[in-house]
């Protein structure tokens, strides 16, 4: 299966939901007028692309219609198609894996599917021929460490463990000596489960960011927060409070494939003005796909 096919499979939820809401509109649809643009709103609002964001695609659709004359339904759903590319567009989504090595730091609260984005990314970078170490630096579960080591084994990458409760920035230190000494491409950090009002776990998580800043200062960093899509809004707020104690390059949205909240998306570039690096669309190991803004658009509508 193609990307477009897997992505239009996983996100047929979200589809099905925001086609119904917009095929509800256009069944009465007469003309273009304000009318029909303030339905549109609440259909994108009701989608969880959020109030501000669904707010701006209406502004300016509203422009568009005016200046192009557009009178015509497909009209109408081609420039709405457009204006959501625009948003998911200003943000370079590019990998930036350019030096050897390269660090990807993962960060994200327990449950968001964390774990499996880190062994579905390093499959994924394997395949494209790079060589990958993992440290499991969530050394707060027992757990955490054992399911990584699972993932590590299937996308066939070394992996550098401690016992429960060792300081995670000393995982790090160590799984940097071994990047080093494979001559690896790719290093991905796992974290703790962070949730933003645990002050001790934030803190752990800048003295991991020391670590890699002064062992491995030219190297380019990927700051990945993995969001499960089937939280909508919440996920914005999560995206604030990790944005408040790393610099976050971009993110990592999974289980879209149980979701119909796929809109959630666009409200979560628009607000941070962080891009969304890859969608996790399935349970596989190859599930794991680079986001690409023309191809999700057309896949929810």
């Amino acid at each position: 299966m193609g990307f477009l096919d897997k992505l239009k499979q996983g996100l047929s939820k979200t589809k099905n939901s925001f086609n119904e809401k917009l095929n509800d509109v256009f069944s009465n649809f007469r003309k273009v007028d304000e009318e029909l643009l303030e339905e549109l709103e609440e259909v994108l609002i009701m989608s969880d692309v959020g109030v501000e964001t669904s707010t701006k695609i209406i502004a300016n659709l509203r422009e568009r219609i005016k200046k192009e004359k557009i009178e015509e339904e497909e009209q109408v759903k081609n420039a709405l198609r457009e204006e959501m590319e625009h948003i998911l567009d200003a943000v370079d989504n590019a990998l930036q894996l350019n030096t050897k090595p390269s660090v990807i730091l993962v960060v994200g609260v327990n449950g968001v599917g964390k774990t499996t984005s880190i062994g579905k990314i390093a499959n994924r970078l394997r395949m494209d021929g790079k060589k990958v170490v993992i440290a499991a630096a969530d050394t707060f579960r027992a757990a955490a460490v054992e399911q990584l080591e699972i993932w590590a084994n299937r996308a066939g990458c070394d992996m550098v463990k401690k016992e429960e409760g060792t300081d995670p920035a000393s995982v790090v230190f160590d799984a940097i000596k071994m990047t080093k000494e494979k001559g690896a491409d790719v290093l991905i950090c796992d974290t703790a489960g962070r949730l933003h009002n645990k002050k001790y776990l934030m803190d752990e998580l800048i003295k991991i960011k020391k670590v890699i800043d002064k062992e491995l200062p030219d190297a380019n960093k990927e700051i990945l927060v993995v969001l499960d899509a089937t939280t909508g809004q919440n996920a914005i707020s999560q995206v604030k409070a990790f944005k408040e104690t790393v610099q976050i390059t971009g993110i990592v949205l999974t289980k879209l494939d149980g979701t119909a909240k796929g809109g959630v998306v666009l409200g979560i570039v628009e607000e941070n003005h962080i891009p969304i690096k890859f969608i996790g669309v399935g349970e596989q190991i190859e599930d794991m796909e680079i986001f690409n803004s023309k191809d999700f658009v057309k896949a929810i509508i």
